[in-house]
């Protein structure tokens, strides 16, 4: 899986096509790519409990929707799918 800025912990979206890094205080585009200082942040499409049922839309623990994308660092059922 590549990781993009959108899934690292120090990306702050500015708008729908900027972002900005919190740590080296750049302008960064949601899809350039993890850079060194970059941590993958807890979302759904880390998740065991997530599957994909189709593109940009899943199902938690087989029971709610959820999109992959979703932040679930406050999910109380959350692991971490694979190492992190």
């Amino acid at each position: 899986m590549n990781y993009t800025c959108r899934d690292c912990r120090y990306y702050l979206p500015v708008d729908a096509f900027m972002g900005m890094c919190k740590k080296s205080k750049e302008k960064i585009l949601p899809d350039d790519a993890f850079c060194a200082q970059a941590e993958k942040i807890a979302k759904c499409k880390f998740c065991t409990n997530y599957s994909e049922n189709r593109d940009y839309l899943g199902k938690c623990m087989e029971i709610s929707l959820a999109y992959p994308d979703m932040i679930a660092a406050k999910c109380a059922d959350f692991k971490w799918l694979g190492l992190n």
